[in-house]
């Protein structure tokens, strides 16, 4: 299993997070490395999301675990890995959230696949995150 996981702290609400979380179509107002995002249906345990990264193919994500403000995990499928990734909000106290993305690839060569495509798919997740907190403390 290869893993990374990146978190960081912000005075924005579990709430003003979610709601930007589930607004997938303007995943791309705080995501720059997004080209284009669809979703098939409502924000739920089972629908899927079609990612465009720039310049690069779409990537399908499926959500397979939610709790409203506190966590979701979308999970993608390449040849015979899987790929989590897990958001977690935790509130630290009434004015502190943190905000956890982590991503863990299994399978059938994880352990050397894992390492070549993890950091690039997972680099900018700082610079991200700090977009998405950003916008939700407006």
């Amino acid at each position: 299993m290869w893993v990374y996981e990146h978190g960081l702290e912000t005075s924005a609400t579990p709430q003003a997070i979610w709601r930007l979380w589930t607004d997938v179509q303007n995943w791309g107002t705080w995501n720059a490395d997004i080209e284009k995002v669809e979703i098939s249906g409502p924000f739920a345990i089972g629908v899927e999301i079609t990612m465009t990264p720039l310049g690069q193919d779409p990537v399908r994500l499926r959500i397979t675990d939610l709790t409203q403000y506190e966590r979701f995990i979308d999970e993608a499928s390449i040849d015979k890995l899987l790929l989590r990734t897990i958001h977690r909000l935790a509130r630290l106290d009434q004015h502190r959230t943190q905000v956890t993305y982590r991503m863990e690839i299994t399978g059938p060569g994880a352990d050397e696949i894992g390492p070549q495509i993890g950091p690039a798919i997972t680099a900018d997740w700082p610079e991200t995150m700090a977009s998405l907190v950003r916008l939700a403390q407006e």
